[in-house]
């Protein structure tokens, strides 16, 4: 009747009739749900539950709330029943449906899972609005993926908890040729309470950011002709959050772990040249091959030249040429930082500089040795961590104009990495098992 109403009136406008056809099946299916969720009175031998308190609470009577369901706004009409000794009241129709304390139904908490962490809150409502045709806040597309998060993250913990008891399952299956572990720091800005006490990078000014810490897991079975190592496709994992490197520590070493750390051949930690890093590294991966990545020691010897040879570029080519490429890049580190101790400079912050340099490149030496590391066709460089920055955490949490909680980001960075480990639906099918 609709399409033949509208040949009658002129040019069909097909996305008109598709929403519109869309409305009408979810209003037939929101009344379809509301009819299925009108629950009976309990029977005369059913009308009593045990309470929290040890006594037992009493049917009072069916009562009615909202729910919005994938196909719009329906209401649920079930038993209630409330204890007279602590006069708490109980809905257990809610905990059979999964909408206990919350007025949405478990297919829109999963939408707002997804479009949550995907996107700014109020992207992911227009989303919604668009392709679900639900009417949402962006409040609530906030709370619902911060709470599933939360839970993401509180079921980690539990994970990292065992590990810590050392209650881990052996994981059986091939054995790895070559398993990487990578790691890195990345500053999120939050609200002013989450930097209270805590310096920031200029002094006398106080922090803007948290670091997130974030690691990686990947695999490498293969090397291409010229024998530049590939990584196996889809085998990274991720996990991060806001917290110590103590803390980080247990949660990188599940995730490699998890990923067949005790099946591995040969295991690779990389990273910057942080302190942090190769703390954990000694301290949860003893006996791994450890790289500083070569670009992150590149970058040390150009901020240290445009300081010797301000404003001349030829100059700083020049310098860059013997020491990245006749040393550093040759792993020939002795030579480079007897190089550097050897240079003359009369400003203080230069001399400071090359000082600090120096340090840096005589304490990773061996993790610098990488014409050895090309031999074993290993990778040199830690491109997938400083991707992962800035995909799972710059992309979504360093957007303009955004403050976090460290509650509130580490909430979101679960989500992201959950979905981006394609784990998603594994947690989604279990946390409603238990």
């Amino acid at each position: 009747m609709i399409f033949r109403d509208r040949r009658k009136s002129g040019p069909l406008d097909l996305e008109a009739i598709e929403m519109a056809v869309r409305s009408a099946m979810h209003r037939a299916g929101a009344a379809a749900l509301t009819e299925l969720l009108h629950f009976l009175p309990p029977a005369a031998d059913q009308r009593t539950l045990p309470c929290g308190c040890g006594q037992l609470a009493h049917y009072r009577e069916l009562r009615t709330k909202p729910v919005l369901t994938a196909v719009g706004q329906a209401e649920v009409s079930r038993p209630y029943y409330l204890c007279s000794h602590c006069h708490t009241g109980q809905f257990p129709a809610d905990v059979e449906l999964d909408i206990e304390n919350t007025e949405f139904s478990p297919g829109v908490r999963r939408m707002q899972a997804v479009v949550g962490p995907e996107a700014p809150f109020d992207h992911g409502r227009r989303q919604m609005q668009l392709l679900a045709g639900l009417e949402v806040t962006t409040k609530a597309v906030e709370r619902t993926a911060e709470a599933i998060g939360e839970n993401v993250g509180a079921r980690e913990q539990q994970q990292i908890q065992r590990a810590v008891q050392l209650d881990l399952p052996i994981v059986l299956g091939e054995p790895v040729p070559i398993l990487y572990v990578q790691m890195d720091g990345t500053g999120v800005p939050v609200v002013k309470k989450e930097t209270v006490g805590r310096k920031g990078k200029t002094d006398g000014q106080p922090a803007h950011t948290r670091e997130v810490k974030l690691g990686c897991v990947f695999t490498q079975t293969g090397w291409d002709q010229e024998g530049y190592a590939i990584r196996d496709p889809d085998s990274t994992t991720y996990t991060g959050a806001i917290e110590t490197a103590e803390e980080f520590g247990k949660r990188i070493y599940l995730e490699a772990w998890n990923r067949g750390w005790n099946r591995a051949q040969k295991k690779v930690v990389m990273g910057d040249g942080a302190e942090w890093i190769w703390n954990l590294a000694d301290q949860h991966f003893p006996g791994a091959i450890q790289i500083v990545d070569l670009y992150h020691a590149r970058q040390h010897l150009w901020e240290l030249v445009r300081k010797l040879h301000p404003n001349h570029a030829l100059a700083q080519k020049a310098w860059m040429k013997v020491h990245q490429k006749r040393l550093l890049d040759k792993g020939k580190i002795e030579k480079l930082v007897a190089s550097l101790r050897s240079i003359a400079f009369t400003n203080a912050e230069v001399l400071e500089k090359i000082r600090t340099e120096s340090d840096y490149f005589e304490r990773n030496a061996e993790r610098m040795r990488y014409p050895n590391f090309r031999r074993q066709h290993l990778f040199v460089g830690s491109g997938v961590i400083e991707a992962g920055c800035k995909t799972i955490i710059g992309s979504r949490l360093k957007q303009s104009g955004m403050f976090w909680t460290v509650r509130g980001a580490n909430a979101i960075i679960a989500l992201r990495c959950c979905h981006l480990n394609n784990r998603f639906e594994d947690y989604w099918e279990t946390r409603r098992a238990a």
